[in-house]
């Protein structure tokens, strides 16, 4: 297990945590200890978010992001710096899709999606990793999805910008593994998450992934002996996609 360093307690951004995923990755990695910055773009919800932890003795800090804005991006970054110094931790986690066919998905869509699951993963990456091989460290995990490698139908801009994020993400890893920095992608399968359709999650809940199920595992990654990594690891649940 990692050993947090005497006196020092390690800065964890999250984006995307206002529900889902992003809000489970957020509380586990409160409960180990950690400061956490909860990111996204409801701001009340990431109040109440952040409250809940700190009510329960742990550190939290709700910040309003897009992060598709650049400025915005740069912007929560210097808040961050500002008030807690680096991040050791940074999961990108913000992601958008709409379940159309190819003829029917828009520019527009098309746009919002990549602009959000790529560009946004590109643009917090940057923010943070001058300052992390300052130090020679930091871990970023990327939550991707297994459209990133499985075609589905009703689903190809969302597969193609995670398909292009899986890839930058294994660009990044190679330019900078030797440099203290470990970039870790997740693939989950189905999670029962909003992103899902109510008809949808009411008939596979009982196949579908919890939220914190890939909470869990990615703590679990944090935590695995300093020397050694995990690329990538692909979470389905027991039955295979749906």
């Amino acid at each position: 297990m990692i050993e947090l360093e005497k006196n020092y307690i390690p800065v964890v951004w999250v984006t995307g945590a206002t529900k889902g995923i992003g809000l489970a990755i957020a509380n586990a990695f409160a409960v180990i200890g950690c400061k956490v910055i909860l990111s996204g773009r409801n701001r009340s919800q990431l109040e109440i978010n952040a409250g809940k932890i700190i009510d329960q003795g742990g550190y939290a800090l709700p910040l309003f992001c897009d992060v598709t804005s650049e400025t915005g991006v740069r912007a929560v970054m210097a808040t961050i710096t500002k008030k807690l110094g680096a991040v050791d931790v940074l999961v990108n986690n913000a992601g958008v899709t709409v379940f159309e066919s190819f003829e029917k998905t828009t520019v527009k869509e098309f746009d919002q999606i990549v602009d959000t699951n790529l560009r946004g993963y590109f643009l917090c990456t940057k923010a943070v990793l001058t300052s992390m091989l300052k130090q020679k460290k930091g871990h970023i995990f990327n939550i991707h999805s297994v459209s990133a490698i499985t075609t589905f139908n009703n689903s190809a801009a969302y597969s193609a910008s995670k398909a292009g994020a899986l890839a930058l993400s294994k660009g990044l890893r190679g330019e900078v593994r030797k440099k203290g920095i470990r970039v870790i992608d997740v693939l989950p399968g189905a999670v029962e998450t909003e992103m899902w359709g109510k008809p949808i999650r009411k008939k596979y809940h009982s196949k579908m992934l919890q939220p914190e199920d890939i909470a869990d595992a990615i703590v679990s990654l944090y935590c695995q002996p300093q020397r050694m990594t995990t690329d990538e690891i692909v979470l389905r649940p027991v039955e295979g996609d749906l």
